[in-house]
């Protein structure tokens, strides 16, 4: 293995335009691999240096399917299970469609089943700024507790009848609040309890953690085109909207190195370094396993997912040729806005995390090539 490649491809990255990134990759039980570079706050050249925290953005949605895939696989529920069997307020839906050339809305023909909330085809839209979420800000003093949240998503119409389509949606948010109907306590002390505390994950949390970690905070930047550089943000996910929401969808804060022990984790078939048992290797291959057919899968069209399917809420490697892909097929993971991208390979016992804190993240360009050069690397 030689990752001078790779550090190179890291340090034109920040020579481009990202402020720092840090990247590892563990193969069969071993670190082989770490690099960072930049800065995690530009303006106070504060050097990266391995313990920032980052908003992980959509790559929490890892994390919430894997808390679903282990009480699926305790038999607490099947994924064409009826949603409204556990949470009565989607029984009634309503649907968006064309009808002589004019939006109306109607009776939804069919029920949103469980498992389309963790392969995005339940036909939710990707809103948070909606009068029933609103009037929850409003009547809870903005604590925004998240069945409360999820009960005024039931409230909006869908974008299409559930299973017919994909659309990156609000799925794992509604998940996130399936996930405490069926473990009977808050999503993160669920999380807490399976995953992170076995795991020795301090670091990572849903919504925001102690004010004293909150100072590793990395700063998290948006690129601006029209300036040709990054201004910072002043560290706001709009996907946490008050402290008791805990979103499926976006809301885990965590750092390169603890996220690392949950992939590596999944990457050795659900079995963590220290023996727990996380996930059963069934559920984890159920889990990468296509879920879209011909039609949903015209939808699924990210030019960096090209040779990708979807599972039960994960990209997952089909066809490397399409893309020119290094990786095998089964390959895994997710990402996030501000530029985190996760890859995990059972097949090979390897994972990759790789982080940095900028909107307008590059995704298209740095996610093919990370991927490629890592699996370059590590036959040199």
């Amino acid at each position: 293995m030689n990752f001078d490649r790779l550090r190179a491809l890291q340090d034109k990255l920040v020579a481009d335009r990202i402020p720092g990134n840090d990247c590892i990759i563990r193969k069969d039980r071993r670190e082989v691999y770490r690099y960072m570079t930049g800065f995690a706050d530009m303006e106070q050249r504060r050097e990266m240096r391995g313990d920032e925290l980052y908003f992980f953005w959509s790559a929490t949605k890892v994390i919430t399917t894997s808390l679903g895939m282990r009480l699926h696989e305790e038999g607490k529920f099947l994924m064409t299970d009826p949603l409204s069997e556990y949470m009565p307020e989607f029984k009634e839906m309503t649907v968006r469609k064309m009808i002589d050339g004019k939006e109306e809305l109607v009776p939804a023909e069919k029920q949103i089943k469980v498992g389309q909330l963790f392969n995005m085809t339940a036909g939710f839209d990707y809103n948070f700024a909606t009068k029933p979420i609103a009037a929850v800000r409003e009547e809870t003093d903005g604590r925004c507790p998240t069945r409360e949240i999820v009960r005024a998503i039931a409230k909006s119409p869908l974008l299409f009848e559930p299973g017919s389509m994909w659309a990156y949606s609000l799925c794992h948010d509604v998940l996130g609040g399936f996930i405490e109907v069926i473990a009977g306590k808050r999503l993160r002390d669920f999380a807490r309890e399976v995953l992170f505390d076995p795991l020795g994950m301090e670091d990572t949390c849903y919504n925001f953690p102690s004010d004293e970690k909150k100072a590793r905070m990395a700063v998290q930047y948006t690129y601006r085109e029209d300036l040709g550089k990054c201004l910072p943000t002043n560290n706001v996910c709009q996907h946490i909207l008050g402290p008791e929401y805990d979103s499926g969808g976006a809301g885990v804060i965590s750092s390169c190195a603890d996220y690392m022990k949950f992939a590596d984790t999944i990457a050795n078939y659900g079995l963590a370094e220290n023996g727990y048992r996380y996930l059963s290797p069934a559920s984890i291959d159920l889990w990468r396993s296509n879920t879209l057919d011909s039609e949903q899968i015209k939808a699924f069209v990210w030019p960096q997912l090209n040779g990708y399917g979807y599972g039960y809420g994960v990209r997952t490697m089909m066809n490397p040729a399409v893309c020119g892909g290094l990786s095998p097929v089964g390959e895994f993971g997710w990402g996030g806005a501000a530029g985190v991208w996760v890859i995990i390979d059972p097949k090979n016992s390897m994972s990759l995390v790789y982080t940095q804190h900028m909107l307008g993240n590059n995704e298209e360009y740095i996610a093919p090539r990370l991927r490629n050069v890592a699996y370059a690397c590590l036959e040199l």
